[in-house]
């Protein structure tokens, strides 16, 4: 299953890259990640559980981050194995631009699985990928920018304990 899709990130390229080397960010991105430890120059270990179709698993795995150019490009890499339900492994290309509105973060994705999971068919297996792709950088974006402005109903006297962008967490 190959993907490719681009979202617009209200923050310069330089946070955004802060934000893809960041276990914190990236464990608040990963829809279903429920540990996410380690550091970029040494690999993430992770366990993820997911539901496809019939079959819920829990994955254990390593994520790694290769070809690394600051602030410009890298390639986030995967594998994990669910047990009985078989493995998952795939990979992200992602590229940033600067844009008018921050940066344009680019991304081609592939993803292969094996397993009971092959056994339910590619139309499953991409549709859930798409889901978990699109999921992932919606999240991602979620965490740098804060709450979309519709998510924001509180009214004003609410407004402290909303949920702000990691790095504003940081200098807060």
């Amino acid at each position: 299953m190959e993907l490719s899709d681009s979202k617009e990130i209200g923050a310069p390229p330089e946070e955004v890259w802060a934000a893809l080397l960041s276990a914190e960010v990236l464990q608040a991105s990963v829809p279903g990640c429920k540990e996410l430890e380690g550091s970029p120059e040494d690999g993430f270990h992770a366990t993820v559980v997911q539901k496809v179709g019939p079959v819920k698993a829990t994955f254990k795995g390593e994520v790694t981050l290769d070809d690394m150019v600051a602030p410009e490009s890298l390639r986030i890499s995967g594998a994990g194995k669910g047990g009985a339900a078989g493995f998952a492994k795939g990979g992200a290309n992602v590229r940033l631009e600067p844009s008018e509105a921050g940066t344009t973060l680019h991304y081609d994705v592939e993803a292969k699985v094996g397993g009971k999971l092959a056994q339910l068919g590619s139309r499953i297996i991409d549709g859930f990928a798409k889901k978990m792709a699109e999921e992932f950088f919606e999240n991602f974006k979620a965490q740098i920018e804060g709450p979309a402005p519709d998510d924001e109903e509180a009214s004003e006297e609410e407004e402290a304990p909303k949920k702000k962008g990691w790095i504003k967490k940081l200098v807060s």
